[in-house]
């Protein structure tokens, strides 16, 4: 059917694809479009003030696909008004473009509710952030908006502090029921109504994390008998890291540190958890990599990484508790061992 459409107007579809670098397919589907304007060569002067202004071939295509009456539309009184209102908000070129494509209707949704948020207080340019993340959140209609902020309001939220615009975020994205489970999910592992508060204010994302996520995080924690609810309540980010990737490894290595009389004393839950594995690594298993009981619980892969990152042990890792003396015939031994044992 494209085909047809696009032999009864083949002009079209040769602008569209030699002139605006337009796909086959997309260029057949709009030249048909093209035919039906009274005044075709207006969708020229458009498309070329529109690549002009950030928009790529592919999101051309995609809007235009959608909304092919943008094509004739009044470019100087309609659509450079329009994209000077995202400027004027201190949005690049790119981000005006790709906002634009994911969400195209803005004079009832985005400029109110930009300006409601801006009114309250919320920084400009973490509006620009999300905006970018999330589009959607902004083409909600303003009264939806106004009762977002009423409720986050009412949940202690300061609008003076960052995690202001982010609360909105997070309460926008669920229903009454999926925000009931989640907060029965935290209230079944021990948070208490104002441990949940404190977390939400402090850092709202983690109420976006699965159920499941925030369960196994909190009883392996917990199941470390190391750290106390307090200590997760305290620290919320600790709820955003993964089990098998963060958690896991650093809690065996911490655990048979313990075991040898190594260490007396664990890391708080916030350095365990925000400390980046290089420096946990250098710390807590660089030293001891004769130890193949800690390499296997750190993880012989993850050693490599390190090895590779690190280079020669004398150098930065020295006022870490690498030893200057482990060098080129440590690391020798260390590659041999690994080999042999854990890469047959």
């Amino acid at each position: 059917q494209n085909r047809k459409k696009s032999r009864k107007c083949p002009h079209s579809l040769r602008f569209l694809i030699h002139k605006h670098n337009f796909s086959h397919e997309a260029a057949s589907q709009i030249a048909s479009v093209l035919a039906r304007l009274k005044n075709p060569e207006k969708s020229d002067s458009m498309l070329s003030f529109l690549r002009a202004s950030g928009f790529s071939i592919t999101q051309l295509e995609k809007i235009i696909k959608y909304r092919p009456r943008l094509l004739s539309a009044d470019l100087e009184n309609i659509i450079k008004p329009k994209l000077k209102v995202f400027q004027d908000f201190g949005f690049s070129a790119d981000e005006t473009a790709d906002i634009i494509t994911r969400a195209p209707d803005l004079k009832k949704t985005l400029v109110p509710n930009f300006e409601f948020l801006k009114s309250c207080g919320v920084d400009v340019n973490q509006m620009i952030r999300l905006m970018c993340i999330f589009p959607r959140f902004f083409l909600q209609r303003p009264e939806i908006m106004k009762k977002l902020v009423d409720k986050v309001d009412g949940m202690g939220v300061q609008r003076s502090s960052g995690m202001f615009i982010y609360a909105l975020r997070v309460v926008s994205s669920m229903t009454e029921e999926t925000w009931e489970i989640k907060l029965r999910t935290f209230q079944d592992l021990g948070f208490t109504e104002k441990d949940i508060l404190r977390v939400f204010r402090n850092m709202p994302m983690v109420l976006s994390v699965s159920e499941e996520k925030v369960m196994k995080i909190t009883e392996v924690l917990l199941g470390s008998g190391k750290y106390d609810m307090g200590c997760i309540v305290n620290s919320p980010t600790s709820l955003l890291y993964s089990v098998e990737k963060r958690y896991g490894p650093r809690l065996r290595v911490l655990g048979i540190l313990e075991k040898r009389g190594v260490i007396k004393e664990w890391p708080g839950l916030g350095t365990l958890h925000a400390v980046s594995d290089n420096k946990f690594y250098l710390k807590y298993v660089a030293p001891y990599l004769d130890d193949e009981e800690l390499i296997v619980a750190w993880g012989p892969e993850k050693v490599w990484a390190e090895v590779a990152s690190v280079g020669d042990f004398g150098k930065e890792g020295c006022d870490q508790g690498v030893a200057g003396s482990r060098d080129a015939r440590m690391k020798e031994k260390m590659n041999k061992e690994l080999s042999s044992c854990f890469f047959p």
